[in-house]
């Protein structure tokens, strides 16, 4: 949780300077805001109005672009607070920016375990998951997500997000030991727990066994391309967890742990207070780095890019699911066999002309 977890300085017995952060999360708010606003609103535009054939991955894609504009509208005014170390808007909008963020976070994280989990289904089962795999679905799987993440956010809504604190107002500061032990250690573990290690360990086990299933000779039609483009949504999809989310959630779970005095070390507690802003910038860094996986991910993103949305995605280049590899192979081996049918059919009708009129 944004500085809703960190951005506090209730622990003073140690000494402990951590004001840098403000000039830092003022720096990095505003670049993010900015690359986040255009690449998300462009990839809006490209899922809304150019993609023709929408599928289900790319309804988890429209989706995770959605949860990170939420967070980049209510990053002026976080920037504003941090330049000033005043938060003049009201408890209302303190509440929204906080819940805002955790949106944000955990549902990128979520969405793109939705994207790997539907890459992986295609992949190793390509045939019993087309039940499965459906627009419907999906659309059922993005309402879970929603309502998991905006129920996790309103819950820190419950008691006040503002405190006073050296005649300036702060937001997502400042919270009593009482507080966190009652309320925000609970909603830590949960979000931990819901939010992060289930979808890292789900990305990682799908991860394995699609690359498992990659190394088995003839599972992709002609190979090469096919699986470059896997590897890819592989790396672009780890490397994001590993980069934006990891150190996050890692030093957020030993801070809860100190702010609760389950651990009491003033060396921890520096390490956690120095570490945490910058693996808080890491983690707003994913709304920038989300456009990466629909243009590195998405054959059909890519098209639709190129072709500059004239006259729709012709017929040759209508996105097919860009996961259904194991199909593509079906469909192919399929198709060589049709011919050679084909050419046997011709050759016996041949031998049966000839044979008559020479009768």
């Amino acid at each position: 949780m944004a500085g809703l977890v960190l951005n506090e300085t209730g622990m003073e017995d140690c000494g402990i300077d951590d004001s840098f952060k403000y000039d830092l999360y003022s720096v990095v708010y505003s670049v993010v805001f900015v690359l986040g606003l255009c690449t998300n609103c462009a990839a809006l535009f490209v899922f809304c109005f150019r993609m023709k054939l929408r599928n289900e991955t790319t309804l988890f894609m429209t989706n995770l672009a959605l949860s990170d504009l939420v967070f980049v509208f209510t990053l002026p005014f976080k920037v504003y607070y941090n330049v000033n170390r005043h938060w003049p808007f009201g408890d209302k909008l303190c509440k929204v920016s906080g819940t805002a963020f955790i949106t944000n976070i955990y549902g990128s994280m979520l969405f793109l375990t939705c994207i790997s989990v539907d890459r992986f289904l295609a992949i190793v089962y390509p045939f019993r998951s087309r039940s499965v795999r459906t627009r419907r679905n999906a659309g059922l799987v993005c309402a879970a997500v929603w309502l998991t993440i905006v129920g996790g956010g309103i819950s820190v809504t419950f008691f006040s997000t503002i405190n006073q604190a050296n005649r300036a107002t702060a937001c997502f500061e400042g919270f009593s030991k009482s507080t966190w032990k009652t309320y925000l250690s609970k909603i830590t573990i949960f979000i931990e727990i819901v939010g992060f290690l289930i979808p890292l360990l789900t990305n990682l086990m799908c991860s394995s066994l699609v690359l498992r299933t990659l190394r088995r000779p003839g599972t992709i039609g002609h190979g090469c391309n096919s699986k470059r483009r896997v590897l890819r949504m592989i790396l672009v999809h780890l490397g994001i967890f590993i980069v934006c989310f990891v150190p996050y959630n890692s030093i957020l779970f030993l801070y809860a742990m100190v702010r609760t005095q389950a651990l009491a070390n003033c060396n921890l507690e520096r390490f956690v207070r120095t570490l945490y802003p910058i693996t808080l910038c890491l983690a707003t860094l994913n709304c920038c780095l989300d456009p990466v996986v629909y243009y590195f991910t998405s054959e059909s993103f890519q098209k639709s890019l190129t072709t500059g949305g004239k006259g729709g995605v012709r017929a040759e280049s209508i996105p097919r699911s860009d996961t259904h590899l194991s199909t593509e192979a079906e469909t192919q081996k399929t198709i060589m066999v049709s011919d050679s049918q084909v050419e046997d059919f011709c050759e016996m009708l041949l031998l049966c002309l000839n044979s008559t009129l020479y009768q």
